[in-house]
């Protein structure tokens, strides 16, 4: 067999080396003597994030932990249903009113959000079944503004999440987006969907969700360019993964004859949920603990208590961004309080700010990104570009307050 844990011979010819075999095929990262001074070829490739990461047979103690206490509170929150019959206070809330607000949180953002992470896992599970060269073709070139400007509209018609939306735009960077594409594509997401629109035209009004719209796509746009820029000056490190169009390439002939042979059976669905499940461990690891740390700021941290500081002031600004790191909530969730801050604490900009900034300093976000490209910097530098931007628009925004 063929692995990348073969040796060489000075011809160049590869050689199995039979006291590795064994190990190699169960991984070729496995226990194996003399092997050469890395598994891992210097050319990336898809395969490479079951070689050179966390090994299958290592169990994964942080997502595990993470599940079973949100299974807690979760469960929690059903034993109202048994205990609570009719009376005044609740079985949880009798015991701590702070347990009854954690399990009540943990309830409702993952009846909330549990929809769009399927449907974005099963998502990133097709998507991962289409070949690279169709992706560049559907984004553009990478680097261009034209490219910028595809991944950018796919990021408002996008009806997903914002964690769903992570976990597309984390396998479009395996599929060899530019990290300006990535970030273009993510930070327009968030709650740009129709279903959020629609609501959002409901409590704001028609004018300021298309200025909105408007500038969270210019936001997105100058985002995902300062990224371009960065990378191609060397200061941010580029995708591993990106790769040329192939030349004469046309996307309908192609996609016609491909689709002729393609053979969706069980097995294929079977790979497809296979790929959904490993494309979005990441992002589900990193989700679950932002539900429960919600929970907690929930539990012991009043939201009434940010309220009172979120007007139309620098300080109240402030508070706004304060309360879209710390806070976990999805777009469903994100759209109501963002209501709530234009017509309650009449601060246009503060609105704007917690829809934008959510996505940008949110720590899921940011650690998802971190594990993905393997860069502290790249994962720091998506808030450093884009809050400033949006502190400038939600200032001006409040002086029409």
């Amino acid at each position: 067999m063929s692995s990348c844990c073969s040796s060489k011979n000075k011809s160049g010819a590869a050689e199995s080396n039979p006291a590795v075999e064994t190990s190699a095929q169960s991984s070729c990262c496995g226990t194996k003597p003399a092997a050469p001074s890395t598994c891992c070829p210097s050319e990336p490739q898809e395969a490479l994030s079951s070689c050179c990461e966390q090994s299958a047979d290592q169990p994964d103690w942080f997502l595990r932990v993470c599940l079973v206490l949100v299974l807690f509170f979760y469960s929690l929150n059903l034993s109202d249903w048994v205990y609570d019959l009719g009376i005044e206070e609740s079985f949880v809330w009798s015991l701590s009113p702070a347990l009854g607000i954690m399990a009540d949180t943990v309830y409702e953002l993952i009846n909330t959000m549990w929809f769009s992470v399927v449907l974005a896992a099963l998502f990133v599970g097709f998507l991962a079944k289409i070949p690279q060269s169709f992706v560049l073709a559907i984004l553009g070139k990478g680097g261009s503004i034209n490219g910028l400007g595809r991944a950018t509209v796919a990021g408002v018609l996008m009806d997903l999440c914002s964690h769903g939306i992570l976990m597309v735009a984390m396998q479009l960077y395996r599929k060899g987006a530019s990290l300006g594409q990535v970030m273009a594509f993510l930070v327009a997401s968030p709650w740009n969907s129709l279903s959020l629109t629609l609501i959002l035209i409901a409590l704001i009004g028609w004018q300021w969700t298309l200025a909105f719209i408007g500038l969270s796509m210019i936001l997105a746009f100058i985002t995902g360019y300062l990224f371009d820029l960065l990378s191609r000056r060397g200061t941010l490190p580029e995708n591993p993964y990106s790769a040329e169009l192939e030349e004469g390439f046309e996307f309908w002939p192609e996609a016609k004859r491909q689709w002729s042979e393609l053979r969706i059976d069980k097995a294929w669905w079977l790979s497809v949920w296979e790929e959904a499940l490993a494309g979005s461990k990441m992002v589900v690891r990193w989700l679950l603990f932002g539900v429960l740390l919600a929970a907690l700021i929930r539990g012991f941290v009043s939201l009434d208590d940010f309220q009172q500081y979120f007007g139309p002031s620098l300080i109240g600004l402030g508070a706004t961004l304060l309360a879209a790191t710390i806070i976990e909530v999805c777009s469903e969730g994100s759209t109501p309080i963002a209501a709530d801050l234009m017509t309650r604490a009449n601060a246009p900009g503060n609105s704007f700010a917690f829809l934008m900034t959510g996505v940008a300093t949110d720590y899921t976000e940011v650690m998802v990104i971190k594990d993905t490209m393997k860069s502290w910097k790249t994962a720091l530098f998506l808030p450093l570009l884009c809050v400033p931007q949006v502190v400038v628009v939600a200032v001006i925004l409040n002086q029409f307050s």
